[in-house]
This record gives structure tokens, C-alpha cells and sequence, in this order.
């Protein structure tokens, strides 16, 4: 062996190493092709695959395959998520600057995952060229048709008509909007100053004309018992006439009765004298006086 010459010795080592290096070159490329020829998408997410650029089918959760070099994969997601618009400076009905913080829940639809990448790009993309530019030119539409106390007092009737002219405008086929809410609503210090002490105005007013209400009421329960009561009376009194009109009838029907009875019997008040007699004489006679039982004029 070592009597073999240093240049075929050489030669052997340069083919030896020029052929492991190949190896390792192919080795490396298959690795790449093989990890390059599979995927995975995320629970809450679907995969657009792209094969030179062209959407070729859209990828559900779970291990995908895909062409090596050739097809890549963009993760869009379906979940439900949120997005805040804060300090949204609008006007209301009478002139008054206002911040406004919006937020809009949606969801891109599962099944439109491929028309939203081939319209928008993305989800940003969505969010920036969609529902963004519906947001800002309706929130602020609406809120300009309240005054601003219309705006603190009726937040809830606000809100829904706000929700309601974003819906209608935006494509609830590929996305759908779960939710808006209006949030907050902030005015300048003094505004809000200047409407606290208006409403504080109002319900003083308010309650003074509730105390009115109930001393009206209780003065009509006043009234209401003084007629009761002199209603009462007067039927006492009419009662208590009307006895004694019949006391007095009944007395005087009695009197013309005993008076008939005594002119029709002569006899009748010798017979009850006699019945109530007690059988003695009075111990003192007053000359003329008459005396019980005995006719002094029949002595004589």
C-alpha cells in the first residue's frame, strides 16, 4: 500500500471526499423536500394553499401535504376576535366634539376563507379595507343625528342603530359581525359639567313636582274624609229627625187613641182610678176639693 504512488493516493482521497460531499448535498435536499412537503393548521384556523400563487384548495385544522418548492401555505384565522376604535372624534347633532371608543367583534366564515384571501390578502387586509372605513363613516353618521344629551341618555338606542347601519353595509356572506358596541363616549370637561348640572336641574324639578302630586293627593284623601264624615253626620242627623218624627206621630196617635177611647167610655177613668186606688183617703181635705170615690154632690 504505501508503495502505491502519493498521486494515486491523492486521487482516491479527492474522489472519496468529492463523493461524500454529493451524499451529504442529496441527503440534505431530500430532508428539505421531505419536511417541506407537509404542514399543519392550527384549531381556529384554516389553510389557503397557493400554488404559484394561485389558491388551489383551502386546508382544514389538523396535518396537511402539500408540493415541495412549489405550493406554501397562508394560515388565515376563523376565531372569533375583536377590534377597538378608540378615540374616534366625531360631532354630535348640535355641534359637539365628541370621542367615541367602538368595539367590533366578527368572524371571517370558515367557508369563505379562500374568496377573503383572493379579495383582501389577509385578514388585515379585511379588517383595513372593510369593516375600518364602515366603521369610521357610519359610527359617525349616526352619532351626528343625536344631540349630545340624546347621545348620554339614550346610549343603549345609539348603539343599536350604529350596529345597524354597519351590518347592512357589510358582506355578512364572508364575514360576520357578531357585535358593536359603543363603549365610551367622552365630551369636554365643561359639557359634561354643563349637562350634569342640567339633569341635576331636571330631577329636582321632577321631584318637586312629585312632592306637588302627593300633597294634591293627600289633600283629595282630606277632603274626601271631611265629606265622608259630614256625610255621615247628616245621615245621624236625618235619622235621629226622622225618630223623633215617628216618636211624635206614634205619641200623638197614642193621646188621640186613649182620647177617643175616654170619650167613647165614660166610665173607663172611674174604673182605672178604682183599679189604681190603694184604699185610704187623703188625711187633708181643701174645702171644694173633690174627693176619690165619694160624689159629695149625690150626698147631698
Amino acid at each position: 500500500m504505501n508503495d502505491l504512488p502519493i498521486e494515486f493516493r491523492r486521487s482516491s482521497v479527492g474522489q472519496f471526499f468529492s463523493r461524500s460531499v454529493l451524499v451529504i448535498v442529496v441527503l440534505g435536499v431530500l430532508a428539505i423536500l421531505l419536511f417541506n412537503s407537509f404542514f399543519t393548521v392550527d384549531q381556529g384556523y384554516r389553510g389557503v394553499v397557493l400554488r404559484l400563487g394561485a389558491v388551489v384548495r383551502i386546508a382544514p385544522p389538523g396535518l396537511g401535504f402539500k408540493m415541495p418548492l412549489i405550493d406554501r401555505v397562508v394560515r388565515v384565522r376563523v376565531q372569533t376576535n375583536s377590534k377597538i376604535y378608540d378615540r374616534m372624534e366625531t360631532y354630535s347633532r348640535d355641534q359637539q366634539l365628541a370621542e367615541m371608543r367602538v368595539s367590533v367583534t366578527y368572524r371571517i366564515v370558515p367557508e369563505e376563507v379562500g374568496s377573503v384571501y383572493a379579495q383582501y390578502g389577509s385578514e388585515e387586509g379585511l379588517v383595513t379595507r372593510l369593516i375600518d372605513r364602515r366603521v369610521n363613516e357610519l359610527a359617525k353618521t349616526v352619532f351626528g343625528q343625536f344631540t349630545a344629551a340624546q347621545a348620554i341618555q339614550q346610549r343603549s338606542q345609539l348603539n343599536q342603530q350604529i350596529s345597524e347601519a354597519i351590518i347592512a353595509v357589510i358582506d355578512q356572506s364572508i364575514v360576520v359581525i357578531e357585535s358593536i358596541q359603543v363603549e365610551d363616549i367622552a365630551f369636554s370637561a365643561a359639557y359634561e359639567q354643563s349637562v350634569e348640572a342640567r339633569m341635576m336641574a331636571e330631577v329636582e324639578v321632577q321631584r318637586r313636582a312629585q312632592e306637588l302630586e302627593q300633597q294634591r293627593i293627600q289633600a283629595q284623601i282630606v277632603v274626601t274624609q271631611a265629606q265622608a264624615q259630614a256625610d255621615a253626620l247628616l245621615a245621624e242627623a236625618r235619622a235621629q229627625a226622622e225618630a223623633t218624627i215617628l216618636a211624635g206621630d206614634a205619641e200623638a196617635s197614642a193621646i188621640r187613641a186613649r182620647g177617643e177611647a175616654l170619650r167613647d167610655n165614660p166610665d173607663l177613668v172611674s174604673l182605672v182610678t178604682a183599679e189604681r186606688w190603694n184604699g185610704f183617703l187623703p188625711t187633708t181635705m181643701i174645702p171644694g176639693a173633690a174627693v176619690p170615690f165619694i160624689n159629695v154632690d149625690g150626698i147631698r
